[in-house]
């Protein structure tokens, strides 16, 4: 009865090994996303409203992960749905410049997605005025 349950489990065990170290975790595709937002010039204590455009320009439904700030002052809100190929969406990343100090805004927003590489960097920018 032992030798069973051993034979039992060893055959359970090496059934669910299937010699592969690959994780399949969907179709890769590729977007198209400027790598620069320029916000022109900015009063300080004014929000930086980043419209970014994603444009999916591969063969499969782009899938975003998460939209990552570099940092508190900006809050980013992404797409909940997957753009199909050859279709648009906008990431909308919001700088609250109040928070900032300096003359210039230049703050990164991650982009991961089913892409390869999986994260794309846009970097918001502006020139900050004291009045």
């Amino acid at each position: 009865m032992r030798n069973i349950l051993v034979f039992i489990g060893l055959v359970a065990l090496f059934s669910s090994c299937t010699g592969s170290s690959e994780v399949e975790i969907g179709n890769k595709t590729s977007m198209a996303v400027e790598p620069l937002y320029d916000a022109g010039t900015v009063v300080k204590g004014e929000v930086i409203t980043a419209k970014i455009k994603v444009t999916n320009t591969g063969s499969y439904p782009l899938v975003i992960a998460s939209v990552s700030p570099a940092c508190s002052c900006t809050i980013a809100e992404k797409p909940e749905e997957p753009i199909q190929p050859g279709d648009e969406a906008t990431i909308i990343a919001r700088v609250d410049t109040d928070k900032l100090t300096g003359n210039y805004v230049n703050k990164s927003v991650n982009i991961v997605a089913n892409t390869e590489p999986s994260t794309t960097t846009v970097v918001i920018k502006a020139k900050m005025n004291k009045n």
